[in-house]
């Protein structure tokens, strides 16, 4: 006998389920990177957990590949396959938070916009993304930085308890006391042990935010990456910065004839107390001659969402991602090198710091493995025609390559492409046998391998 069939599917979720014969396929389909372009057999937009086990235990019955998707960010197009089955969590966006107990519980379809909003009318936030469509989940699973995590550590350091559905069906409510060793690798292991429903996370005091990037010539480059690789080490820690290569839109504070160049920004947040911003920022107006600045007081979710007109869903896009100790000598040749070519505005390069709250995490304390490296570099290629797929995916390899010497074996799996699963052992360190042996517990089958994917661990 064959496995259940779709339309016995139908008959157990209380959400939509979408096949290649119905009206809509064709949205439902698609995930933020135009490059993907896969065909699945069943998309189930998921209305509670109920749903999301009903829809794992159709594709472990049917032997069909598992796709699961939140904001849809994934580069790889990791929230889609063909002929398999996609759990889609975005019509799931509930937030509902506790300001007594400073807390948020979010559905698994929640982008950070929709958690930054909830949160700042009660003055309150946690480290999310730099792009505020990116869903919460795929950015916590894979350990999660942003412009917050020197002051209040990862999004994985603040999450309190999650929701899955393992490949069982199952479901579970995990935290440091229940479950503890799913909770472990929930918080930077990615989407290898299930599907999460909803998190739960700890929040603190965020609201009005003095931030903005500041514009520098290229031929200042050098001089902004020493200063930001000495700077940066002992900055307070309510100050998020980071670095990166970038052609100019049209924005207010651009000469209009400069817009198209290729500069070097620094892009600070202080959320500290307002009073004190000038003094924390000044020696970043000293680091170099400026062209032009951008900072001032905002609200904290206006600017996690200040990046996102230059990657709207559909464009092409190929990343990679890598750690490093410090910035050394090599590193800066490297992105003199290559920084200058950024070949599109929707590309860039930027150098997030992963130091302060995020340090004081042991290296074995949750999944997320490198407490120890102090920068995050991401090499981001969009552009929005596919004739340019060859020459932009070899700018980003050529960096990468330029860039690997200089940093560690490992880097962010948010940051990894499809190419990338050769990596898997150097991303997780000495966290990997033990995340291999969570696998083996709780995914034996590698249901959930659509991901940058961790083998099931052989018996101990």
């Amino acid at each position: 006998m064959g496995g259940p069939t779709v339309e016995d599917l139908r008959e157990r979720v209380r959400g939509v389920v979408v096949t290649p014969a119905d009206e809509g396929y064709e949205e439902a389909r698609r995930v933020y990177n135009g490059m993907v372009d896969r065909r699945p057999a069943v998309v189930v937009r998921v209305a509670n957990a109920g749903d999301v086990i009903a829809a794992v235990d159709h594709a472990r019955e049917n032997g069909l590949d598992l796709a699961v998707r939140g904001g849809a960010h994934s580069a790889p197009g990791f929230g889609t396959c063909d002929d398999g089955l996609v759990i889609d969590f975005s019509g799931l966006h509930g937030v509902r938070i506790d300001p007594e107990r400073r807390t948020a519980r979010c559905e698994g379809g929640v982008t950070w916009g929709d958690l930054n909003a909830a949160g700042y009318a009660f003055g309150l936030g946690v480290t999310g993304g730099i792009i505020s469509t990116t869903g919460i989940a795929g950015l916590t699973l894979n350990g999660g930085f942003g412009h917050l995590a020197r002051g209040m550590g990862l999004s994985c350091d603040n999450l309190i308890s999650a929701d899955v559905v393992t490949a069982d069906g199952r479901f579970h409510t995990v935290s440091a006391e229940q479950e503890p060793e799913l909770f472990w690798a929930l918080r930077g292991g990615g989407g290898n042990f299930g599907a999460v429903t909803s998190f739960e996370y700890r929040l603190s005091p965020v609201k009005d935010v003095i931030a903005g990037p500041m514009v520098f010539e290229l031929e200042y480059a050098g001089d902004v990456l020493r200063f930001y690789r000495e700077f940066i080490q002992d900055a307070p820690e309510q100050l998020g910065l980071f670095p990166g290569f970038h052609i100019a839109p049209p924005l207010p504070f651009v000469p209009e004839d400069r817009v198209g160049d290729n500069f070097i920004l620094l892009v600070p947040c202080w959320s500290g107390p307002p009073a004190e911003a000038e003094k924390v920022l000044a020696p970043l107006r000293d680091a170099a001659p400026m062209l032009a600045e951008g900072v001032g007081p905002v609200p904290y979710p206006a600017f996690g969402a200040a990046f996102d007109p230059l990657l709207p869903p559909g464009l092409q896009q190929y990343w990679k991602g890598l750690f490093a100790g410090e910035l050394t000598d090599g590193a800066i040749a490297a992105h003199l090198e290559y920084g200058r070519l950024v070949p599109t505005v929707n590309s860039g390069v930027h150098i997030y710091p992963i130091n302060g709250a995020c340090h004081r995490v042991p290296a074995d304390g949750t999944a997320f493995a490198y407490r120890d490296a102090t920068f995050a570099t991401v090499i981001a290629g969009v552009w929005p025609d596919p004739a340019d797929n060859a020459a932009n995916t070899s700018w980003v390899r050529d960096y990468y390559a330029a860039l690997a010497p200089h940093s560690e074996a490992g880097g962010y799996i948010g940051f990894m492409d499809h190419d990338d699963q050769h990596r898997i052992q150097d991303n997780y360190r000495g966290n990997y046998d033990r995340l291999a042996q969570a696998k083996r517990r709780y995914d034996p089958g590698n249901l959930f391998h659509l991901n940058q994917n961790i083998k099931p661990g052989t018996a101990a």
